[in-house]
């Protein structure tokens, strides 16, 4: 009978292989699971874009910049 010998490294890489598919598992699930509802109508699905909240105003330096031109 053999015995596979794990050093301290080789049990962070299954630990760290364990949590990775774990997160990937939910991050992938919610996003389906969304989608699914929204599918069925339970949720209604956001009109506004992902970034339409972000206002982006134009720094000192590109006004400058596009003044001078």
């Amino acid at each position: 009978m053999t015995f596979l010998y794990f050093d301290p490294a080789m049990g962070a890489m299954i630990v760290q292989a364990i949590v990775a598919a774990i997160a990937g598992v939910l991050l992938f699930s919610k996003n389906l699971l969304l989608k699914v509802k929204v599918f069925l109508g339970i949720v209604k699905p956001k009109e506004e874009d992902l970034f339409d909240d972000i206002d982006i105003e134009k720094s000192e330096i590109e006004k400058k910049d596009s003044s001078d031109s």
